[in-house]
């Protein structure tokens, strides 16, 4: 029988919010997040309580369940992100339970899929759907950071993740799906510029090829079989899993001089040399250098990070 006790993780007795957290890149990094030791408060619309207009079978409780299995401390709060109110609220209990503790705050609501128009430009899309993703996918950012932020500067230091798709000012294939992903980007520079004063750095991250829940629905495979889509689409040979997003979070997260990187657009592709880390089969997906050796021909160079 092994006696000796695990070590305690590079986040331990650190508190973190992962807004969003319910699937996808969110849950990815609620749970390494919690694997690297950290109490970690998963929020979304999805719940054992009832699930949202996605309609999908994730929930927040199963997420911080993943996150306590992990070795952290889940703690799954039902909250939409949209209503102030529920932020608030959130907040609140975050500061009664934590002694006013939180040292990361993760921006995940997306939510998005369902309502981007990838066939149309702007003066053929629908305005109200179009209004509705921005209000979905960067007015939550705006109002959790509003009630979050300054738990974060009354501590003089912590990490603010916005996350994104892509990192560069390409365009994304569409109008309002460009404007909300650059919009995030925005969203880390300004609060990178406001929070340096209190040592709080803020940065945007963006996955590659993300092999999210619905991802893998759709090519009819599980995490498990995944690689039996590769037929259908080459280049999720390449993919990786939200656990590779995750724990470029967590590294983030643990680099005592993080503060160096506050104000950029980061890449799971450009953070895993750096830090060493892997995804969850041992490998380490490189979606830019896929890019650049196969699709650079077709779609033009990925561009230099924002």
């Amino acid at each position: 029988m092994n006696d000796i006790a695990k070590a305690p993780g590079p986040l331990a007795g650190r508190v973190a919010l992962v807004a969003g957290g319910t699937r996808g890149g969110g849950r990815g990094i609620a749970v390494e997040l919690g694997a690297a030791g950290a109490t970690v408060y998963v929020t979304g619309r999805s719940s054992t309580a009832g699930r949202s207009d996605l309609d999908r079978p994730e929930t927040v409780e199963g997420t911080a369940d993943l996150v306590t299995a992990a070795g952290g401390r889940g703690i799954a709060v039902r909250t939409d992100h949209s209503r102030p109110e529920d932020v608030r609220a959130l907040v609140d209990r975050i500061a009664a339970e934590q002694d006013g503790r939180l040292d990361i705050l993760v921006n995940s609501v997306w939510g998005g899929d369902p309502l981007t128009d990838w066939e149309h430009p702007l003066w053929e899309q629908d305005l109200d759907t179009g209004f509705r993703l921005l209000r979905q996918a960067v007015d939550t950012h705006v109002i959790t950071s509003r009630y979050a932020l300054p738990l974060l500067v009354a501590r003089r230091g912590g990490l603010v993740v916005e996350v994104t798709d892509g990192n560069t000012a390409r365009y994304r294939g569409s109008f309002f799906y460009d404007l909300v992903k650059s919009s995030v980007i925005r969203l880390a520079v300004a609060q990178a510029a406001e929070l340096k004063p209190y040592g709080v750095a803020a940065v945007a991250i963006t996955p590659g090829f993300l092999r999210s829940e619905a991802m893998l629905d759709g090519l009819g495979v599980t995490e498990e079989t995944w690689r039996d889509a590769v037929a259908q689409d080459p280049n999720f040979a390449y993919s990786e899993s939200p656990a590779y997003l995750g724990r470029a979070v967590a590294a983030l997260a643990a680099d005592p001089d993080i503060m160096a990187k506050s104000s950029r657009a980061l890449a799971t592709w450009g953070l895993y040399e750096e830090y060493g880390f892997t995804d969850a089969d041992g490998t380490r997906p490189d979606f830019a250098a896929h890019w650049a050796r196969s699709l650079v021909e077709e779609y033009g160079p990925l561009g230099e990070p924002l």
